[in-house]
């Protein structure tokens, strides 16, 4: 690790010994939040580090704002400062992201999103007991998933891929700081720098039709499917027999039809694996329907598949 790294990873273990929790939510109700009277500059550390409101140096003391800045996190916001990094809880543990607002097309994100996806990753891994030797995250943003799955299987090897540099020095820290040795970051987009077999995939990708098309927020193809689409396809290809991809994805829905799920039907028709699908969540980011992408979508819902590769 860099010492940058080394630095910010020390920030994550202070925020942990101090107690820190904050539950990051939807852009819209973090920015309703922070436009409330009082809610302007931060007076504590939630409002520094969860929050991202901007900070007078008195608010986090000398030797932490020192610690921010060789971590490289510290931005200038006029006569004051700002944190370039959110760190959310999740699970019992503490994960570095992009702070608000998530404008440049490098962010890492986690959110609600998140959460879910969790609890997939969680449930599954409570569920079963298939032996996990090779893992990896597709996408893996904060590492979050891959972390995860680290925590569940010790004795497995995860990988967390991403095609932005910036995910892959978050998600090394973030495992450091969750202790799961295990899990290691790498460049790829989707699998196609990877080589070999998993017994366990999984992904959270992004679903958004973006007009800036940010790598971190837009899914292309039909509606924002594209990157999910192409997820499925990539397992298909580099799941061992018996491995299991788990995929967290948004879908929009028009007039009631999920285009995602015909063409899953039509894909995996002569495929030899077993699948379920499942709205997770029939109603998500529902101001995306106010973009003109969106104009003949009446919901986003957040859908979940598990798909079995048979032997």
């Amino acid at each position: 690790m860099s010492a940058a790294d080394e630095q910010l990873l020390a920030l994550g273990r202070y925020l942990i010994a101090s107690g820190y929790h904050y539950t990051v939510v939807t852009p819209a109700t973090h920015e309703f939040n922070n436009a409330r009277a009082g809610s302007r500059r931060a007076q504590d550390l939630r409002d520094v580090f969860g929050w991202s409101r901007p900070f007078e140096r008195a608010i986090v003391g000398d030797e932490l704002f020192e610690q921010m800045h060789r971590a490289e996190v510290l931005l200038p916001h006029g006569q004051i400062w700002r944190s370039a990094l959110r760190w959310s809880s999740l699970s019992g543990l503490l994960f570095a992201h992009s702070a608000y607002p998530t404008e440049a097309d490098d962010s890492v994100f986690f959110g609600p999103d998140t959460y879910r996806f969790a609890s997939l990753i969680e449930a599954y891994l409570q569920s079963s007991d298939k032996t996990v030797q090779r893992a990896v995250d597709i996408g893996c943003g904060s590492g979050a998933g891959a972390v995860l799955v680290a925590r569940g299987r010790p004795e497995a090897q995860v990988l967390g891929v991403d095609i932005n540099p910036k995910a892959l020095r978050l998600t090394a820290v973030n495992a450091k700081l969750a202790e799961t040795p295990n899990v290691v970051s790498r460049q790829s987009n989707l699998l196609n720098d990877v080589e070999g077999e998993f017994d366990l995939i999984v992904a959270n990708p992004p679903y958004m039709l973006d007009a800036q098309e940010r790598a971190y927020r837009h899914g292309g193809g039909e509606l924002g499917s594209g990157l999910s689409f192409q997820i499925v396809e990539s397992a298909l290809q580099r799941l061992a027999s018996g491995g299991t991809l788990l995929l967290y994805t948004g879908i929009a829905i028009v007039n009631g039809h999920d285009g995602f799920l015909q063409a899953l039907r039509e894909r995996l028709n002569n495929e030899r694996c077993t699948w379920h699908y499942r709205e997770i969540d029939p109603d998500v980011f529902g101001e995306e329907l106010l973009k003109p992408a969106y104009a003949d979508v009446e919901r986003i819902a957040a859908v979940a598949l598990t798909l079995v590769r048979e032997g």
